[in-house]
């Protein structure tokens, strides 16, 4: 895995709601807008599992999954791309379910995305270069 450099973790940090994309076995991707999900750490993000259909059916098929953040103020955004693990029980699906809870939505699953690679997605001369 990789780790997210402090300046990449306060991007994501910041951006609310974080657009994740997937794809299916076939390759169509499929891009939604998350509010609930948690950094644990400098390698793993946490989303909990509410309203997840072609999400879902994506991972299943293809765990590959990535995120893009952007921060307004600083001009910068990030691309990262990982694989998730699917999780309904234990101590991260609880943590996943009590978020859930607190908005009083459905917490099915906790989707834990491992950190594999990062790129600059900011517009210029390192648009598209790799990180990490």
């Amino acid at each position: 895995m990789v780790k997210m450099p402090p300046e990449i973790r306060d991007v994501v940090e910041k951006q609310k709601p974080l657009p994740i994309a997937t794809a299916d076995k076939g390759g169509v991707p499929n891009v939604v807008f998350v509010t609930m999900w948690k950094i644990l750490d400098d390698e793993n993000i946490m989303f909990v599992d509410n309203f997840f259909n072609k999400t879902r059916k994506n991972i299943e098929a293809n765990p590959n999954m990535a995120i893009v953040a952007y921060d307004g103020d600083a001009k910068k955004s990030y691309q990262i791309k990982g694989t998730v693990d699917i999780e309904e029980k234990g101590d991260l699906f609880s943590t996943a379910r009590a978020m859930a809870d607190s908005k009083k939505l459905p917490g099915k699953a906790a989707f834990i995305f491992h950190v594999k690679e990062i790129y600059d997605a900011t517009y210029g001369p390192n648009a598209g270069k790799k990180l990490a």
